[in-house]
């Protein structure tokens, strides 16, 4: 289907691709990925004829339709349905020509052909496709012009699939998608009939679409076979081995060179020593495989304050005159993480700026301290970048002035901005450093809360992983909003749903909500309040009593945060000594060193295994305490 030979691309000087080489065979559905920077989207630029090699080549079968998502879709393209239907392109020559000949004969051979390439079914096959997206019936027939430009991606995504190309280029698609969505193009690929290359860094996304991955590293292209989860095991045991290679060969290089230097002089062992010279020289040193650097987040913890940290009373919010929200009764406590639930338009952002402060209550009540401090991540903010700034500038500006330089440093030390990345000028940093920087700006000043409306967008796996630990041992409340799965299981405690007009507690899991999403209903387990709903309530007696389960399980939810915070930091000092455990030169050193590293490494890992049991235990007094 696709080979990929000996392919080389620089761009600016700096090479992206060196001689590297892969093939993908046909049906495959792959996950390209890599760190952001590696070359990834220009991969993509390669194999579509965007851009030419250096060297080397990219061979497609002559006649395949390859299709990708277009960049932009103007608003006078009709409306959705018209633009995706548009997308086969066959389909609609082929109708165009049935209205205008007057040929019997090539009437016939059109509409036999509109039957064989199910024409006639396309407008009900684009729908489905655009419902999946988000577009309901109305939405469907709406000017593609009355749409903000990531609807109108979500289009452009709808038209890519709907074409069904031989080969499938997908970009990130979930980007401009909310969680209701991903989740929807998470089923529709996984049974993708045909061939699929699909750079993603949502790790669960890859497990349930791909069969196959491609690592691009170290300027080449390395194939694995099976999901994400199968992919990092596989390398992790690559690099190991590897890794015990190169130390079993500095070790008979270190013997070679002793006997070479110990007995070279001596007469009787002349021969010996010099063909232990040779052998030496013909040792071809093996490449070690550089692990990842570390990606650093590092949130400053916040003074405390009382509970509750917000409370919504009755709260209406909107914009002029339009009311997007209203009845909210909703608490955010200091320890609280929250996950906000729900479609697209449906109102998410705007609960996120009213618990902010950013907009003002139309009606009811928002009680909140004065002295609360809070850091709010939007995508914008991150397109909003001086990109003429450096970082060092660019958080001189965001803190007091008079600040000191070191601890202007110090605070972009916490985000991995050191030594010349702390010089560098903005615009040549890699999104994900964006959005790192981004955050960095918004928690210099320790935050009693963390809104992060799509935080995810710009970063790799590896960085993702690092933001939900930095979460973990953050001490203030979380408002999350993301179409990353993984993320809000690991990082939320709590769901509220925004729907229909107003904000709920979800008291489901993600998955009962994934059900909820894929069978068409978003009505809460347990009816319009959760499972805790009592119809025979008042509403001021329903907040009363919320109020109160909230108030008894608070103490056990800070049992499991300082579980997590236990076995992070724990689980930390145990990499680090398993770390020295692997130096080299250290079996062959005083043993006393040696002998106390393993005596750490040993009660490292008895306190590890009593702060999981520590952390189950309190997980489940939790989960008890939470059903009852």
């Amino acid at each position: 289907m696709l080979d990929i030979t000996n392919l080389t691309y620089r761009i600016a000087g700096r090479v992206l691709l060196d001689n590297a080489s892969v093939r993908i065979s046909e049906g495959h559905r792959i996950g390209l990925i890599g760190r952001n920077g590696t070359g990834k989207s220009t991969l993509f630029k390669l194999i579509t004829g965007e851009i030419e090699p250096d060297a080397g080549s990219v061979s497609l079968p002559r006649g395949l339709r390859l299709g990708v998502v277009a960049q932009e879709v103007r608003g006078d393209e009709g409306t959705p349905l018209d633009y995706v239907l548009a997308a086969d392109t066959e389909r609609a020559a082929l109708l165009a020509e049935a209205d205008t000949t007057t040929d019997g004969h090539r009437q016939a051979d059109i509409q036999t052909r509109l039957l064989d390439i199910d024409a006639y079914t396309a407008p009900a096959r684009a729908a489905i496709i655009l419902n999946g997206l988000g577009f309901d019936a109305e939405a469907q027939n709406r000017p593609l012009s009355a749409f903000s430009g990531g609807w109108r991606m979500r289009a452009a995504l709808a038209a890519a699939l709907f074409s069904e190309p031989d080969l499938l280029l997908l970009d990130e698609p979930t980007n401009h998608l909310d969680l209701e969505a991903a989740l929807w193009l998470e089923g529709f690929l996984k049974s993708w009939p045909k061939t699929l290359i699909l750079i993603s860094h949502d790790r669960d996304f890859l497990n349930i679409v791909v069969t196959g991955i491609v690592h691009l590293e170290r300027l080449g292209l390395f194939a694995y076979s099976g999901t994400y989860d199968s992919f990092e095991k596989q390398r992790n045991e690559r690099l190991a081995q590897t890794e015990a290679a190169i130390a079993k060969q500095a070790a008979v290089r270190a013997h070679l060179q002793s006997f070479i230097d110990r007995f070279k002089a001596k007469a009787s062992k002349a021969k010996q020593a010099q063909s232990r010279v040779k052998a030496l020289s013909r040792m071809e040193p093996l490449e070690a495989i550089n692990r990842d650097p570390e990606v650093r987040f590092n949130f400053p913890d916040p003074d405390e304050l009382a509970p509750p940290m917000i409370l919504l009373d009755n709260a209406s919010v909107g914009y002029d005159d339009k009311i997007v929200l209203r009845n909210i009764g909703l608490r955010l406590d200091p320890d609280d993480r929250i996950a906000l639930l729900g479609a697209n338009g449906n109102g998410k952002t705007t609960l996120a700026k009213l618990i902010a402060g950013r907009l003002d209550v139309t009606d009811g009540e928002r009680v909140a301290p004065n002295r609360l401090r809070v850091g709010y991540f939007a995508q914008h903010q991150v397109d909003e970048l001086n990109l003429t700034e450096t970082p060092i500038m660019a958080m001189t500006r965001a803190m007091p002035a008079g600040t000191k330089p070191e601890k202007v440093r110090a605070a972009l030390g916490a985000f991995g901005f050191g030594g010349e990345k702390a010089q560098t000028k903005i615009g040549a940093l890699s999104g994900g450093e964006k959005a790192r920087l981004t955050l960095a700006l918004i928690t210099y000043d320790a935050p009693h809360l963390l809104i992060l409306d799509e935080p995810t967008n710009h970063l790799d796996i590896e960085a993702r992983t690092a933001l939900v630990e930095a979460l973990t041992l953050y001490s203030g409340a979380v408002i999350l909003v993301s179409h990353d799965r993984r993320m809000v299981e690991m990082v939320a405690d709590r769901l509220w749903l925004v729907a229909h007009g107003t904000a709920t507690p979800f008291e489901g899991d993600m998955d009962e909500y994934q059900k909820l999403i894929l069978s068409g209903s978003l009505t809460a387990p347990g009816g319009k309040g959760g499972a805790n709903y009592d119809p025979n309530l008042s509403k001021a007696e329903q907040r009363k009593a919320n109020v109160e389960r909230r108030a008894a399980v608070a103490p056990l939810k800070k049992a499991v945060t300082a579980a997590e915070q236990a076995m992070a930091k724990i689980a930390l000092e145990k990499a680090k000594i398993d770390a020295k455990l692997t130096e080299g030169g250290l079996y062959d050193g005083p043993k006393e060193k040696l002998n106390a590293l393993l005596k750490q490494q040993g009660e490292l890992g008895n306190a590890l295994a009593a702060a999981e049991a520590a952390w189950l235990e309190a997980v489940e007094a939790l989960d008890a305490a939470q059903a009852a």
